[in-house]
């Protein structure tokens, strides 16, 4: 039966569609890699994406977890000093980006040097122009979702630039930026599935999510409190999201739920699958730094203020628009708050 479903899904996509299969999985096992040959990169930490919406965005005492940062600032502080004390090529901004989510980070093996881009990797771009002078002045690192925390934690980057959702649960191991993004949970199916979206229809399905990640958290929650059907099978969770996507392919679970953003990019690399129904969570992404790195964090929403006047749309033009529609406005974020004091 397994066997007979992969026959028929690669039947269906062609040699092309083979390959499609063959590049996921090379890229998912690459990811593990770090993307420069930096040493003492491992880490056997916890971490990851936690629930954004309902009860959860309350969870410590914590409401609007969007509006829980910094004021800005362009000022330097002993964080931003650290790094611009770097020497040689070391003199870099260390970033935590993925390199497999097409769009956001990833790389394009039809550019020459396949050098990292997407939306995610603009920003970036623009924090190491502000801090460094230089928007080449990055060393990137491929960090796994359930790895993000940890690898800010443990100092292996300075910051987390991968569509990651603020959250409460989060706020309590590092701090967060203003948004960047808005975006929600979306279910990923095949077109050819009777799933219709995040409801009823998902009863008996094989559905993944990264470990960590805000989907897991989610359905988790709704499945024991009802709201997602009890036979709803949930134990396939990957280190990444593209790993979803694969296992999709394969036959191997019904559906994927992940962030719309990044599921709308799935969608777009292959042609057998959609978005199924609206997004049922809200949630807004921002850049991740050490939770006391407040001279940090109050110069990269300095930089977002100026970003969001002048880059981010073009970025989204670039970007974004082909596989979320050329209306960025559901994609903006709200008007910057800075409840957080210290």
């Amino acid at each position: 039966m397994h066997v007979r479903r992969v026959r028929a899904g690669l039947k269906g996509w062609g040699g092309v569609g083979a390959m499609a299969v063959v590049c996921a999985l090379a890229l998912a096992f690459v990811l593990l890699l770090p993307l420069t040959q930096s040493h003492g990169d491992g880490s056997t930490g916890q971490g990851g994406q936690g629930l954004a919406t309902g009860s959860q965005a309350r969870a410590g005492n914590c409401d609007a977890p969007e509006k829980q940062t910094l004021s800005p600032s362009g000022a330097d502080g002993p964080t931003i000093e650290a790094i611009k004390s770097r020497t040689g090529e070391k003199r870099k901004l260390i970033v935590g980006v993925d390199q497999n989510s097409y769009r956001w980070g990833y790389r394009d093996p039809n550019n020459q040097g396949s050098e990292l881009e997407g939306f995610d990797i603009d920003l970036v771009h623009r924090i190491a122009q502000d801090i460094l002078g230089d928007p080449n002045a990055v060393q990137f690192k491929a960090i796994p979702t359930n790895e993000r925390i940890p690898a800010i934690k443990d100092g292996r980057v300075d910051m987390i630039v991968r569509t990651m959702t603020i959250n409460c649960a989060r706020l309590d191991e590092v701090a967060f930026s203003a948004p960047y993004f808005k975006t929600g949970q979306q279910v990923l199916a095949p077109k050819s599935s009777t799933i219709k979206g995040y409801d009823s229809t998902l009863a008996k399905k094989k559905i993944c999510t990264a470990k960590g990640s805000t989907a897991y958290t989610k359905l988790d929650e709704d499945r024991k409190a009802g709201r997602l059907a009890s036979s709803a099978d949930m134990s396939t969770t990957v280190p990444n999201q593209l790993d979803c996507l694969v296992r999709l392919q394969l036959g191997e679970v019904d559906a994927v739920v992940t962030d719309g953003a990044l599921a709308a990019s799935q969608a777009a690399q292959d042609p057998t699958v959609e978005l199924k129904g609206a997004a049922f969570t809200t949630e807004y992404y921002g850049v991740a730094m050490k939770k006391d790195a407040d001279d940090l964090v109050r110069r990269v929403n300095q930089i977002l203020v100026d970003y969001r006047g002048n880059g981010w749309q073009a970025s989204y033009d670039k970007w974004l628009s082909a596989t979320l529609g050329k209306n960025a406005t559901p994609s903006k974020p709200p008007a910057p708050q800075y409840l957080r004091t210290s």
